[in-house]
């Protein structure tokens, strides 16, 4: 994988699905999207349906999992202990790697990139996520990483409604055809790999800046030091 982006996400398409639980993955994923988010693009009608206090704090926790929010506040200490001592602490960048690996499984789960239910926890599952940590990290571009990564979310926005709108047909293929559209997986596949990598670069697992591009990484061997 030498020259080959940090972050690796490789999924094969389901030669077919259980159109049964397809029809009820919004409810199905219910349990896991609390703990690691994923639920909110199932449900993200739930936000306008409910436009209470409650009915949108619900739909918050549901969309980023409790979990999650803790990985946000370990990214945070871990941000000054960066700044500090150029090094992301170990034992924290761990766990966080783990918990972010299954919520990812949990989205592709919901994006129907998966057929199997997700593992509680980072266990074995159709989806391929591999981070190599960084080592050593430029200070400078730590300190504006959030700006930095401005270009980025902007055409994700983008492609995150092409990519809505592209479930919602794959969603109707399958329960008519037990398959999703191969050129179709294919772009899901693509978004939600430029994702994760700007993910991983977002919560410091890696300091390489990500590409613009939605295409996987040359090569596909796991190196020494891969999580």
């Amino acid at each position: 994988m030498d020259g080959a982006y940090p972050v690796s996400y490789e999924i094969t398409r389901p030669e077919t699905y259980n159109r049964l639980t397809v029809a009820f993955r919004a409810i199905l994923v219910i349990p896991q999207a609390l703990l690691v988010g994923g639920g909110g693009g199932a449900l993200g009608w739930f936000s306008f349906a409910n436009r209470n206090q409650g009915g949108r704090y619900f739909f918050e926790i549901f969309s980023s999992g409790v979990l999650m929010a803790v990985v946000g506040f370990l990214v945070f200490l871990a941000w000054f202990a960066i700044m500090f001592t150029g090094k992301f602490p170990l034992s924290m960048r761990d766990f966080c790697i783990k918990i972010w690996r299954w919520s990812q499984n949990v989205h592709a789960y919901v994006g129907l990139l998966a057929d199997p239910y997700p593992p509680f926890g980072d266990g074995p599952y159709p989806l391929q996520l591999e981070v190599i940590p960084a080592e050593q990290y430029n200070r400078l571009t730590v300190f504006f990483r959030i700006f930095m990564l401005i270009p980025h979310y902007i055409v994700l926005a983008l492609l995150g409604i092409a990519f809505f709108i592209v479930t919602v047909i794959a969603w109707f293929a399958i329960l008519f055809t037990g398959q999703y559209p191969p050129s179709l997986y294919d772009f899901s596949v693509g978004v939600a790999r430029w994702s994760a990598r700007v993910g991983a670069y977002g919560l410091l697992f890696v300091d390489e800046y990500p590409p613009f591009s939605m295409e996987g990484n040359p090569g596909g061997t796991r190196m020494a030091g891969t999580l």
